[in-house]
Order: structure tokens, then sequence, then C-alpha cells
């Protein structure tokens, strides 16, 4: 028997978020993860489920989304699930491992950085979120692109490559950066020609 269970996104959104949040998608978040979309699709024999219509991962302020989003969660049963599993009844499904996403990836951090690409994955072993592609991460005003990123959602720390190497490469990592106005003299002419002295 398919070990498949189609449910509605709210219904599906109300089970997640019931499970303990070990998941930490935010900076210092105890809140659950709580994901979104039109269609879910549960399946308890592998416990995965499958995320399709625009969905969308919150916890805090920090928001991913995707095309299609693939969440693993932790099989709290040993060995092959019972055929009660397998039928829906039971959930023998714990806390939540990991998200695949895949397609027009979007993620905001809590610290208001983003980063676009086109596939990507959450470890929340780790607490690090990995986007490939044509990866292009905006802090401010400050640009960084490349065709993979790994971002630690706890630490703020990653970094950025590309798929070349050497000074003639186009595809080596960018990154525009704007230096910050040190001006904190408060002068309301800033920006405005001196004025001549008196005579």
């Amino acid at each position: 028997m398919k070990s498949l269970i189609a449910m509605s996104a709210l219904s599906a959104a109300a089970i997640l978020a019931a499970q303990p949040a070990s998941a930490q998608l935010a900076k210092h978040a105890k809140g659950p993860i709580d994901i979104a979309g039109d269609q879910a699709e549960m399946h308890n024999a592998d416990c995965t489920q499958v995320w399709t219509g625009s969905p969308e991962a919150l916890q805090d302020s920090s928001r991913l989304r995707a095309n299609v989003m693939i969440a693993h969660m932790e099989m709290t049963k040993k060995g092959k699930p019972t055929a009660a599993a397998q039928a829906g009844s039971t959930n023998a499904c714990g806390d939540l491992l990991s998200l695949e996403v895949k397609g027009s990836v979007y993620f905001l951090s809590s610290d208001g950085r983003r980063v676009h690409g086109d596939n990507g994955f959450y470890d929340a072993a780790t607490t690090t979120v990995t986007i490939t592609g044509d990866v292009t991460a905006v802090d401010g005003q400050n640009v960084m692109r490349g065709t993979k990123m790994v971002y630690n959602t706890q630490t703020g720390d990653g970094h950025v490559e590309g798929s070349g190497t050497g000074p003639t490469s186009k595809t080596r990592p960018r990154g525009v950066f704007y230096p910050k106005d040190t001006d904190k003299s408060g002068d309301e002419t800033q920006g405005e020609m001196p004025k001549k002295a008196a005579k």
C-alpha cells in the first residue's frame, strides 16, 4: 500500500507547527518552523513532506521560499514502519531534520540578508542554509554573486564559492561593497558646496 496522505496546507501546517522546535531557521529562535503551501503530501514510510504551490517556511522574521519544498523528518521508530504506520493511522515521524528546496529559492535571514538561487538545503543539525545555482546575496547595498553559498543561521557566518578560478574567469565569486558614510558631525550643509568666508 502506498504510504501517502494528501491534506490541506492548513492542517499540514498545524501538524508541523506542533513538532518540537529543534530546528532554527532564525537566529536564537525558539518557536516552531511554520510551513505553508497550496498542497502538501505526507509520506509516513520515509517521513517526508512534499510541499508545492508557492511553499514558504517561516520562523520569527526568517523565511525560506521555493517552487517545491521537501521536509525530511526524524524517524522515531527503528526498523520498517508497521502496517498501521504505512496506512497512515499512526505517525512514526519526529523533529524536522532538513528542508530541501527546488526552483526560485529565496532566503531572508533574521538580520535582513537576502539570498536568491536555484536550489537549496537547510540542515537543522548544523543550522546552515546552502543555496546553489545562480546565487545572489544582498546585505543592504552590498551584493555578492557565485554558484554556491553556505550561511549559518545562528552565527551569520558564511562563504561563497564559484565555478571558476583565476583572474580571467568570469565565474569566480564577485562582490560589490559600498563604504559607509563616516561623517558623523551632523552638519546640515553636508552635500552642499562650502560657502565663502565673510570678508
